[in-house]
């Protein structure tokens, strides 16, 4: 059939096929050896006497001075081809386009469809769509979705959106937002990688809601606005080891502590730009760095604290201070109740349960879950003493159900620092929390109460955590007896 085309031509057209066809069926490359002794035994014409290598200016072959392929029965593409007239239209020059019968059966690697969509299956059998684009002459590559969750027409229309978005970025400037539609901005958002101050603050906003304190929450972003300012302008996938270890390396053997927490809030960040953002390969903040790092020393810096039997005089020079009252009040309250000083510096009337003068003796203080460490409620038994507390701080009430709210700011809780500078300036050399110390240590010595009571008056969880599932109770009967005797040598 192919006897008269030119020899070379025919030849050279017909193997260049056979091997094409060869790669693509995946058939030994005997197949290509076959074509060419056919070519040896079959008869052709003389080849013509021109230079194999046509200009461009040489008018092409007419499609009709081709013969058919002799194998087109079996690829009908190529009949296609040779039909068409030249190399151009010859569909084994096209990129393949999957289909829906070819994607679940694709093996394993990328399998592309055109159009930068690419179909990802990795040897366990996970398929996944991604969109290849440029975004400010950086490639990157998005991922649109799990198969068969996302069909392949659906990833045909994701990514044929992120190309429309990239393309209207690419013409507007690299700060243009394109059309406020629900694609536009999904794409926009996976195309953008945010600097590492986008994601720290996208970080804290994440977690505000769940943190109990709200001075926590200002000091998460203050620290790394302060310690990883290097870091703050940098888009998140530039951000390498050796800027994060810039950052790390003056304050790690200086202040070990802060460094830590600046550490693992940076390791935090980059880990949500990592979640976005497939194509950044690591953390830079990770394991990783660990070897760059030294040792930090274990030391345990506990918190100040006065011996139990220095509590009594300790009251009594809070009490001939000159502090605001609600300040005063509530320090007394803390000690008597053994609490955290944002469980009593937090603490509303509606709390206190005590309807009747006669039941003050069983008088509770129940303490919400939303506002105790371990998110789980509290009951406080109140003493005698701890009542006249609450008695004395009735005229400080200003609207807000708050039982010792801030004389500067009405409606607010009192500062945690408004408590410290009260013992600062009586010459107290301890802390608010460390009167907790103070109490367990009076407990185990004094009062010989067990350890799991003690444990229970300051809400720590008992045992472990298969134990803490068994132990329901809360001891309460055993605790308020525990937190007379405690009122009793505190303040007698």
């Amino acid at each position: 059939a192919w006897a008269g085309a030119p020899a070379t031509t025919a030849s050279t057209d017909a193997i260049s096929i056979a091997a094409r066809i060869a790669a693509r069926e995946r058939l030994p490359r005997r197949f290509v050896w076959v074509v060419k002794v056919l070519f040896l035994l079959v008869p052709r014409t003389p080849a013509p006497a021109t230079p194999r290598m046509r200009s461009r200016h040489t008018p092409e072959r007419p499609a009709s001075s081709l013969p058919p392929f002799p194998f087109g029965h079996r690829f009908p593409c190529i009949r296609a081809g040779n039909a068409a007239g030249n190399r151009k239209a010859n569909p084994m020059h096209q990129p393949t386009r999957l289909s829906a019968a070819t994607v679940p059966h694709a093996a394993p690697g990328k399998h592309s469809d055109g159009g930068g969509l690419t179909l990802l299956v990795k040897p366990s059998g996970r398929r996944s769509w991604v969109a290849r684009v440029s975004v400010n002459g950086k490639r990157r590559d998005i991922g649109l979705g799990g198969y068969p969750e996302v069909t392949l027409d659906e990833a045909r229309s994701k990514a044929a959106r992120v190309r429309a978005e990239a393309a209207d970025r690419k013409a507007a400037g690299n700060g243009a937002a394109g059309t406020d539609t629900a694609a536009s901005l999904r794409a926009q958002h996976l195309l953008r990688v945010p600097t590492f101050g986008e994601a720290a603050a996208a970080v804290h906003a994440l977690n505000a809601p769940r943190w109990r304190s709200e001075r926590y929450a200002a000091e998460w972003l203050d620290s790394l606005r302060r310690h990883a300012a290097p870091l703050w302008h940098i888009p998140a996938d530039r951000i390498t080891r050796t800027d994060v270890l810039d950052v790390l390396h003056p304050i790690w053997t200086g202040t070990p502590a802060v460094a830590r927490c600046v550490r693992q809030r940076i390791r935090k960040t980059l880990a949500y730009a990592m979640a976005l953002h497939e194509h950044i390969p690591c953390n830079p903040a990770g394991d990783g760095i660990d070897a760059a790092l030294p040792p930090m020393p274990r030391v345990r810096n506990h918190r100040r604290a006065l011996h139990y039997r220095d509590v009594p005089r300790a009251l009594r020079a809070v009490g001939a201070s000159g502090a605001s009252g609600a300040a005063k009040l509530c320090l007394r309250f803390v000690v008597l109740t053994a609490t955290r000083s944002g469980e009593a510096r937090g603490a509303r009337w509606s709390e206190i349960e005590a309807p009747e003068a006669t039941e003050a003796p069983e008088a509770t203080w129940r303490i919400p879950a939303e506002r105790m460490k371990t998110a789980v409620e509290h009951r406080v038994p109140l003493s005698r003493q701890a009542l006249d507390v609450l008695e004395a701080a009735r005229p400080l009430q200003d609207g807000s159900d708050l039982i010792f709210p801030s004389p500067l700011r009405p409606g607010a809780e009192l500062s945690s620092q408004a408590l410290l500078k009260l013992l600062r300036h009586r010459g107290l050399d301890t802390t608010v929390h460390g009167f907790r110390s103070s109490f367990k240590t009076w407990a185990l010595e004094t009062a010989s109460a067990p350890w799991a009571v003690s444990e229970a008056a300051l809400a720590h969880t008992v045992g472990n955590r298969t134990e803490a599932a068994y132990i329901r109770g809360d001891l309460f009967d055993q605790r308020r007896a525990l937190m007379r005797a405690w009122a009793d040598h505190a303040a007698p």
